[in-house]
């Protein structure tokens, strides 16, 4: 696997914050860095990165609240932390982190750590699985499962209709773009049929659902969360 992936190394300490970066460098990554979440901002928006590595003690907004924000748009994230119980650790995990590392840690096995998250990404396609307003949706299963744990049942054109939203946030579709999307050269009249899928999609996935906006006379835009 190529080493040329680019990285971003998110700490308010800058001791950490210049030793990781210096180490991952080493091993052929780009690498830069952020003191706390408004300079990763920044560099979010200036371009895409394949992974944040992110510190959850930090002023103004902590890793958690950020990781509820990058995981529905932003790149994968590993969490590197001080805070290490396996309490700490599966809440990382169940806010959407694609791995968890507790400080102190052994530089080679945060090397290992990187390449293994970079290694599940390596295919360019979308994340098997996302986590949008607490929801967890997994792609590989077709699977639903609210904030509390239980699992929605989707139908098929329903999965495929989501889908369509969580890979394309902000971006506006017209009700024939969508069935497009989802019948390709079958596609036929839509009349009401998308109005009625986007309704059943709001009823069964409140919090997910109303993120789903209606634009009249345009037709629909996914607007995901931006929590904390």
């Amino acid at each position: 696997m190529s080493t040329s992936a680019r990285l971003l190394v998110v700490d308010d300490d800058p001791s950490i914050r210049s030793a990781v970066a210096d180490y991952l460098s080493e091993h052929a990554y780009a690498v830069e860095t952020a003191g706390g979440a408004r300079e990763m901002d920044a560099w979010l928006a200036r371009g895409a990165f394949d992974l944040v590595i992110l510190d959850v003690m930090m002023p103004f907004e902590d890793g958690l609240s950020i990781c509820r924000r990058l995981v529905e748009t932003g790149p994968p994230i590993l969490i590197l932390s001080a805070m290490g119980t396996t309490a700490d650790r599966v809440l990382g995990l169940e806010l959407g982190a694609a791995d968890y590392l507790p400080k102190p840690f052994e530089p080679r096995e945060l090397l290992a750590r990187v390449r293994a998250v970079l290694r599940r990404d390596s295919d360019g396609g979308p994340r098997r699985s996302m986590v949008v307003c607490g929801w967890r949706f997994d792609r590989e299963s077709r699977s639903a499962t609210d904030p509390h744990g239980r699992a929605v049942r989707l139908t098929a054109q329903e999965w495929a209709l989501l889908t369509i939203f969580l890979d394309r946030p902000r971006r506006l579709f017209d009700r024939g773009q969508i069935m497009d999307l989802l019948h390709g050269e079958n596609a036929g009249p839509f009349d009401r049929a998308i109005d009625l899928a986007v309704s059943r999609l709001r009823r069964k996935l409140p919090g997910v659902g109303e993120r789903i906006e209606t634009l009249r006379g345009e037709g629909y835009r996914f607007n995901p969360a931006t929590d904390g």
